[in-house]
């Protein structure tokens, strides 16, 4: 079938274990739980916080609230890394990963999902917490249901991360759920503000999905799992990378003006945003780009309103 069609979406098999090279598979690689921590990735878990505070300028208990809140989803972000590294690892997808925390734990699966339970606990606890003290219970309506998608993003035979349903789940993870909560813990009531950053950052959260999966499609596809750059091949996924990071751009620069941060704060912002999104327009955007272009543009805009 040609890269750029689309496979069905549902579908899914095991690897069979004779497709791989057993050499890659059963290397003897030591490493250190620093080395897999990797804590750049983490800014996605971060970043819409700073995104909050920038927008709302919590202070007191609600400042106190948010950063609660942004580590409980930090930590809830750990427990989906960790599981998605044995979830790959059991069913022959990315095994090409030099810092997975399948080695941290000498390929004892065991010990990954333990793991990665115990800070899935940690993080629903926290947050849980949170919502007591702040009494804000009325948030779990929303946030049962999109903890259960991230649970169901990693686990059983068939993870939704395996589906062509993996980018709108974590659309929908990172945008109304990550970005929506931490705005409502903060005390704020729904409003195009809100929208329109839940909007970016979902936008941001499927990017940086999308912008590492060519590397991985040969195995992806051995595995039966129907990444989207499995189903419609490379170029398009890059193109769909640069128009979800235009829209990231463009619906935060909308939040700034309905929070009314001011003209030159804006200013700024969009002029940053024009720079980074034509710097990489030539070429494949990576996720470490999106990032680190993501977290210069929010510092930027944090020493200005802060100065």
């Amino acid at each position: 079938m040609p890269s750029g069609s689309a496979r069905p979406c549902m579908s899914f098999r095991r690897r069979p274990p004779y497709l791989f090279d057993n050499t890659v598979l059963n290397q003897e690689v030591r490493l250190k739980w620093w080395q897999a921590l990797n804590p750049a990735i983490y800014l996605i878990s971060v970043l819409p916080g700073v995104a909050v505070w920038l927008l709302v300028l919590p202070s007191g208990n609600s400042l106190l609230a948010l950063l609660g809140a942004t580590l409980a989803v930090t930590l809830l972000q750990h427990a989906i890394n960790l599981l998605n590294d044995e979830a790959d690892w059991r069913l022959g997808a990315d095994i090409e990963k030099s810092d997975s925390w399948v080695y941290v734990h000498h390929q004892n699966l065991g010990l990954v999902r333990l793991h990665g339970w115990l800070s899935f606990l940690g993080g629903t606890a926290l947050g849980l917490a949170v919502l007591l003290w702040r009494e804000h219970l009325d948030i779990l309506i929303p946030a049962i249901p999109l903890v259960a998608l991230g649970y169901l993003y990693n686990s059983g035979k068939r993870p939704l991360s395996y589906t062509c349903l993996g980018e709108w789940v974590t659309g929908l993870c990172y945008g109304p759920g990550v970005f929506g909560g931490l705005w409502l813990v903060t005390g704020q009531s729904a409003n195009p503000g809100m929208l329109s950053g839940a909007l970016a950052f979902g936008c941001l959260a499927v990017a940086l999905l999308l912008a590492h999966q060519p590397t991985q499609m040969r195995t992806d596809r051995l595995a039966g799992k129907q990444s989207f750059a499995v189903r419609y091949g490379a170029d398009i996924t890059y193109r769909f990378v640069r128009i979800l990071f235009f829209m990231f751009l463009l619906a935060w620069a909308s939040a700034l003006v309905f929070q009314q941060a001011g003209l030159v704060t804006t200013a700024i912002d969009i002029l940053f945003s024009c720079v980074f999104f034509v710097v990489r327009l030539k070429k494949p955007p990576d996720s470490k780009y999106l990032l680190l272009s993501s977290s210069v543009l929010f510092l930027t805009l944090a020493l200005i309103i802060r100065s």
